[in-house]
């Protein structure tokens, strides 16, 4: 009888303590409502509340830019100006990443005077690395549940661990062999033992699976109405393309949004994984693959390649900076602003052609391939390279011009130069205006 006591109190236990830690993760696993200071053009913005943390999470910690889209009249652009604040009302002043002289009174200066757009000033802040000892931060809405399912299975592993390691340690010390003391006969069988080791066991795996499967189905499940974006892979480097047609290296998303995600490779297998939306997919040539989330909490995030790709793996979606590719999450009201924003940029409108091309070297994923320095990579430097000529397989002689740079973009098998790989750079053909061309051209030769 005190055996058979003695495992129902260790079988119970358990039970109370997977409860207990499941109970104990929801309750810390509450993300603080996102902070979103929301000022009409030309106002001052202010935090809602000073003492807490506001949206971005460690994007609004000492020495953080504030970055504000550039005012604009409501009817262009379907919005009010959303802006991301500090926590502090005296770091609202920073001036960084603006001219200088330009932040007055605590406002910040359009970012189109600082010399690059507010939204490629938002992606180049530093990533959120918060997040517990096992986990990044959990941005995802529809995850959360993923969360919960790990803690619960480490808290029963664990007290169970420590509950049967506990026991064998108990049982070889008080039955070890001693002078003067009887070997005890061996046990028998045991109804009541067998029962519990049997029942409690099958009531926690239906417990694990059918809150398992809940999960997988929803996670796998996107809402009719989700905003689409199409998502390319090549090697090495992301193009996102948007509703409205706007092409982007970096991801930018609306926050407590539906996002599903379409995706595609040009060459390989890649897989898209980001931590912070506990979402890893594979994107697999020739065929679609898909994924989505609801990201609660405004801010820059990690992106990566979790699929050995090649060469440069390790490199997937890396600026000519070095900056990697990452997720913006916007306040509420700002995804439409860059959306018009970037689209103007993209068409080219009062930027020279030079400084066109080189955003369009990095946002391409160019730079995997083509230094700037005269080193070598996948494919030839583009320093001092306009105005050489090379000698092609047939013996004629290829001069690099701007035909032959058109011509290589659109088509780059067509005349490949000797010690290079055929076929490793992808076509654009179809992808590229004719202004985006003509700027691509020009940075090209701007570095002779």
């Amino acid at each position: 009888m005190k055996l058979r006591s003695h495992v129902l109190s260790i079988a119970v236990t358990g039970i109370v303590a997977g409860v207990l830690a499941r109970g104990a993760h929801l309750a810390s696993a509450q993300p603080a409502a996102p902070t979103v200071s929301t000022a009409a053009p030309g106002s001052t913005p202010q935090p809602a509340n000073p003492g807490a943390p506001t949206s971005g999470g460690t994007q609004s910690v000492q020495g953080a830019p504030v970055v504000a889209p550039p005012d604009r009249p409501p009817a262009a652009t379907g919005a009010g100006s959303a802006n991301v604040t500090s926590a502090d009302p005296a770091k609202n002043k920073s001036t960084v990443g603006t001219e200088p002289g330009g932040a007055q009174d605590g406002k910040a200066v359009p970012a189109k005077a600082a010399g690059k757009p507010w939204y490629e000033q938002l992606a180049d802040r530093p990533v959120d690395q918060k997040g517990t000892f096992w986990m990044p931060r959990n941005v995802n809405a529809n995850a959360k549940g993923s969360d919960m399912m790990f803690y619960t299975v480490f808290a029963l592993s664990a007290f169970f661990f420590i509950a049967i390691a506990g026991a064998v340690l108990y049982f070889v010390i008080k039955y070890r062999h001693r002078p003067g003391h009887r070997a005890e006969p061996s046990a028998a069988h045991n109804d009541a033992l067998e029962v519990t080791w049997t029942v409690i066991p099958t009531l926690i795996c239906v417990f694990l699976f059918y809150y398992g499967w809940r999960t997988y189905v929803r996670v796998v499940t996107p809402p009719q109405k989700a905003l689409e974006v199409q998502v390319l892979a090549w090697q090495w480097n992301w193009q996102f393309t948007h509703q409205n047609g706007v092409q982007d290296s970096d991801l930018h998303v609306p926050v407590n949004t539906p996002i599903r995600l379409v995706m595609t490779s040009k060459d390989v297998l890649h897989s898209f994984y980001l931590p912070v939306m506990r979402i890893k997919q594979d994107i697999i040539p020739r065929r679609y693959t898909y994924a989505w989330f609801i990201a609660d909490r405004p801010g820059t995030y990690r992106l990566s390649c979790a699929e050995y790709c090649g060469t440069n793996h390790s490199l997937m979606g890396m600026r000519a900076d070095g900056r990697r590719a990452v997720i913006v999450v916007h306040p509420s009201g700002e995804y439409e602003q860059y959306l018009a924003d970037k689209a103007e940029a993209d068409g080219g409108a009062n930027v020279p052609p030079a400084e066109l091309g080189k955003r369009l070297y990095e946002q391409k994923g160019c730079v995997q391939c083509h230094a700037l320095d005269g080193s070598i990579k996948v494919g030839p430097s583009f320093l001092h390279d306009f105005g050489t000529s090379y000698k092609l397989p047939n013996g004629e002689t290829q001069v690099v011009n701007e035909d032959y740079i058109r011509e290589s973009i659109l088509y780059p098998s067509a005349k490949a130069r000797p010690g290079f790989p055929v076929g490793q750079m992808p076509s654009f053909e179809g992808q590229l205006k004719e202004n985006q061309l003509l700027g691509l051209i020009a940075f090209i030769k701007s570095l002779k």
